[in-house]
């Protein structure tokens, strides 16, 4: 679950994607880069690194990267180790000299099958990422076609999630998959053309929201445009399957996603979660950040008051998206101190968005008992994750997944709960305006696409000989 970012026709585009990428931060926290045209040279420049956006790019680095319209990407990997060579963009030069940068958000269901039939037709691929598929689709449908024609043809070959920013001559290709999993807007900014994953991007900058790239669509940008030009990816529309997940947890709440106000859908969440599950209980307890916004829906529901008696320290990552689970262990550990005057001798309602592998859960609730908690009635704003997903969160084994081998029953046990209570799949959809354009595949194990061949976050990290996997 990567964020892009790019602007065409701003005398300032790669330092405004830098601000734009900042508030992406929370979609990706391994890696960072940006491209920059630059059309005095007629040349692309990049820059990406390791780390967190403000430790990748320094003062220095906008003096490279010169020109009036850019694209970066913040990295939250999904397929391909966490390392510098699987940074974005990826800026390729391709035939004619022309450049190409590209950042990409999702996961192709069929990555390893379309790698081995370019590696077998004499592809040289750089990185273990599945984005770099796209780049090498492009060059070989260049030969007698526009880039315009050779970015649909891609598109035709690969299958799974992709919201795509291309970079070339000054152009920006916004590109969203036919089912459009995940989401990309777009805004105009004192003439300028301003693409995002998130609207929260857009008002840190002060654009003004257009809307969405739709999916199955391609928008073009171009410098000095008053318009951009749509074209349809594929004559025939296949059914809209957004992420879910990306409302549940992922988006920040103050984005406004595949049309929704994600503050109010997480608020009505907690509203229809607490209708299915009321309990004796006199505060609502929110797991920050994750869990605020539907304990505000619980407590405004239940009537019963809101309390901040867990205090997230703000200098330690986003628990769930960190790459290793040693390394989720630790942040559990240092994320959150309790307040143990509002926790003593309480009946708590103790609201989270999510149980994935139920090892963050434990911990919490393990303090909250030792602190003297009366009793603890466990509520999740979504229903219980039991399949692996394949298109772009980082929960692919079920063996991973605490609800695919446990009943709730079970988990509230094991978790030490009074009680616990997922919130149902019709819950769920009768919190958003549109139910029908929703991949819920991660509760229902109902995909949306054919699935992988080989289902491992790594598998582009292996040499294949026959059926023999070597890693490499």
């Amino acid at each position: 679950m990567c964020g892009i970012f790019g602007i065409v026709g701003h005398e300032d585009a790669a330092r405004l994607t830098y601000f734009g990428l900042y508030a992406l931060q929370h979609r990706g926290q391994e890696s960072a880069g940006i491209a920059a045209w630059n059309e005095s040279e007629g040349a692309c420049q990049l820059h990406a690194g390791m780390g967190l956006v403000p430790d990748v790019f320094r003062e220095e680095d906008f003096r490279l990267l010169a020109g009036t319209t850019a694209i970066g990407h913040v990295r939250y990997s999904t397929t391909g180790k966490p390392q510098l060579r699987n940074a974005q963009p990826l800026l390729v030069r391709v035939r004619n000299g022309i450049q190409i940068a590209l950042a990409h958000n999702g996961n192709l269901t069929n990555a390893a099958a379309l790698r081995r039939e370019l590696e077998n037709d004499g592809c040289i691929f750089q990185t273990t990422i599945d984005s770099e598929i796209f780049v090498h689709l492009i060059a070989r449908a260049l030969s007698g076609a526009s880039l315009e024609q050779a970015i649909l043809a891609a598109c035709r070959r690969v299958e799974g999630a992709y919201s795509l920013l291309i970079m070339s001559e000054g152009r920006i290709y916004a590109v969203r998959d036919p089912h459009g999993f995940h989401p990309l807007a777009m805004a105009r900014m004192d003439g300028a053309w301003v693409f995002a994953s998130e609207s929260c991007a857009f008002d840190l900058l002060e654009a003004d929201y257009l809307g969405e790239v739709q999916p199955g669509e391609m928008v073009i940008a171009e410098p000095g445009a008053e318009t951009c030009r749509r074209v349809h990816l594929r004559e025939d529309a296949l059914p809209v399957r957004q992420c879910i997940f990306e409302l549940v947890y992922f988006a920040r709440p103050d984005s406004r996603i595949f049309g929704e106000d994600v503050y109010q859908c997480r608020k009505c969440m907690g509203r229809n979660l607490i209708r299915e599950s009321m309990a004796d209980a006199e505060c609502v307890v929110p797991f920050p950040d994750s869990g605020i916004y539907a304990s505000l829906g619980v407590a405004q529901e239940a009537g019963v008051p809101y309390e901040h008696a867990l205090i997230r320290n703000h200098y330690v990552g986003r628990t769930f998206i960190q790459p290793s689970q040693s390394m989720r262990q630790f942040s559990v550990r240092v994320k959150i101190n309790p307040v143990r005057s509002m926790i003593e001798n309480r009946r708590l309602y103790v609201v989270d968005d999510s149980i994935v592998r139920g090892t963050t859960i434990r911990t919490r609730v393990a303090k909250l008992r030792e602190l003297g908690a009366k009793a603890v009635h466990f509520r999740v704003s979504s229903p219980p994750i039991k399949f692996p997903c394949f298109y772009g969160i980082d929960f692919p084994s079920p063996a991973d997944l605490i609800a695919t081998k446990y009943t709730p029953e079970q988990i509230a046990d094991m978790l030490g709960l009074d009680s616990l209570h997922y919130l149902s799949l019709e819950g769920l959809l009768a919190s958003v305006s549109e139910p029908g354009h929703y991949c819920t595949a991660c509760f229902t194990g109902d995909y949306p696409t054919a699935l992988p061949e080989v289902r491992d976050k790594m598998s582009l990290e292996y040499h294949r000989k026959g059926d023999v996997r070597f890693q490499s």
